[in-house]
This record gives structure tokens, C-alpha cells and sequence, in this order.
């Protein structure tokens, strides 16, 4: 396990050149995708997170890319790097997706991006299924309910932009709680194209048949399902402010 900046130029060769074209990149790839970074400013990459690639620690893995913190510049950030194997050509559309969700202030900040690298903001803190197996004790029910509602409005702003995030059903992947706030996180799924569901899948994964919902209810006792489902009926049907606000209510928040 390494635990301190690593140099770019030593990507070039394995095990390192595994993250950089992950699962089977060439030489030439891996050559070529190293001046992609240093185009970027890149500098080093710390290799540290809860998923392992081989037996080096990475943010995450999923079938577009892999996530690792970076130095662009003095600064820490995310880079997500595109696999060899991905179903996208480059990184593109998922920045200009990023920097739309970015207006209506969600989702972490994005900086720069190439055809195989998407630099980002980089969102320290737990991912939503630890954070809330972590909150115990007093002021536990405050904190959730604080915590529900500003990614309910993050959901809700993302509504109304007609932007739909595509995976809100699997809240403990895309829903990172910081020290001041939550973020939701990993757009490539994203889509402009399709009907809006956010709100109503958020609601459905925090508080009606996930194991998410069980652990919440048992921090703060919740409205029946059916008077939930209701409100977001209604909120489907109309995604104006006051339905939300309703549905906010019925959540208790």
C-alpha cells in the first residue's frame, strides 16, 4: 500500500501502470496518457481509499472509470481516469454533464477534463451507508434528518434542470457525507434525455424497503410508507416547490 504522493513518471511502469489503464493497457497508452496529465497539470497521484486495484488503494472502480486522488498543482483533487475496456470513447459528456449540475450547485466541482480524465473536487468523507452505521447517540435523529433533506434539495434542483442522475436507488455509492455537508456523486449514468427521477428515487432509498430505510427509521420514527408513496405521487405527477414542500413535511424534515 502506498501512502504518499506518487510521481506520474513512475505510472509508466507496473504495478502503477495498472491504474493508469486499467485492466490492459499498452505501453504506448500508458505513455500517451501520462502528457495527457501532465497537459492537465497533474503531478502525482496519492493512492489511498476503501477499493483496492491489485493491492494498491484507490476512491473507487466502476465500469466507465477509476477514481484516485490527485495534486493538480498544490492542490488535492479527484481524477477519475477512463478504463481501456469503457463503453464511452472519453470523458466528454460526463464533464459537460458535471458542469451542468455544477450550476444549479451539486455534485463536486469540476476543474478540467481530456478525452481520458475527468478532474474534479475532491469530497472528503464516508460513504453513505458507513457514515450512517457510525451515527449513534445524541442528536443522531437532527444530524440524519439534516443530512436527508440538503441531498433531497440537491435531488430537487436536479429535477427541475431535467437532469436525471440515473442511480439514486443505490444511495451508498453516490452519496458522500462530509464534516459540513453531503454530496451526491458519480454522474456517468446521467442522462438529460430522460424523464427526472431523482427525488422520488432518493426518497424511495432513504425511507421505504432498502436496508438504508431500516437503519433510518430506527434513528427517527418515520410516516407510514403508503402516506410517503402519496406524496411523491403527487410530487411525480407536479414537481413544483409546494409538492416537495409536502413531501418534506410527510418526511418529517
Amino acid at each position: 500500500m502506498a501512502h504518499s504522493f506518487i510521481s506520474i513518471k513512475k505510472f509508466s511502469g507496473k504495478p502503477y501502470s495498472n491504474i493508469l489503464g486499467y485492466p490492459n493497457a499498452t505501453n504506448r497508452q500508458i505513455k500517451s496518457r501520462i502528457n495527457e496529465l501532465e497537459k492537465l497539470k497533474i503531478k502525482s497521484i496519492y493512492l489511498t481509499g476503501p477499493t483496492t486495484l491489485g493491492n494498491l488503494a484507490i476512491l473507487g472502480k466502476g465500469y466507465v472509470g477509476v477514481v484516485v486522488i490527485a495534486k493538480k498543482g498544490n492542490k488535492k483533487v479527484a481524477l477519475k481516469i477512463r478504463r481501456i475496456d469503457s463503453p464511452r470513447k472519453d470523458m466528454k459528456n460526463e464533464a459537460v454533464l458535471l458542469k451542468l449540475v455544477n450550476s444549479v450547485k451539486v455534485g463536486p466541482k469540476m476543474f478540467d477534463a481530456s478525452k481520458n480524465f475527468l478532474v474534479m473536487e475532491y469530497l472528503d468523507g464516508e460513504k453513505f451507508s458507513d457514515w450512517i452505521e457510525m451515527l449513534k447517540g445524541v442528536g443522531s435523529a437532527k444530524k440524519l434528518k439534516s443530512i436527508i433533506k440538503s441531498v433531497l434539495e440537491d435531488c430537487y434542483r436536479l429535477d427541475q434542470i431535467g437532469f436525471d442522475h440515473g442511480e439514486l436507488s443505490n444511495i451508498s455509492k453516490h452519496v458522500i457525507v462530509g464534516k459540513t455537508k453531503a454530496s451526491l456523486i458519480d454522474f456517468e449514468s446521467s442522462s438529460t434525455k430522460r424523464r427526472p427521477s431523482n427525488v422520488t428515487s432518493i426518497t424511495q432509498a432513504f425511507f421505504i424497503g432498502s436496508g438504508i430505510s431500516k437503519k433510518a427509521q430506527k434513528i427517527y420514527k418515520n410516516s407510514p410508507k403508503e402516506k410517503i408513496i402519496q406524496a411523491l405521487t403527487s410530487y411525480k405527477q407536479t414537481k413544483s416547490r409546494e409538492n416537495f414542500e409536502k413531501l418534506l413535511i410527510v418526511l418529517k424534515l
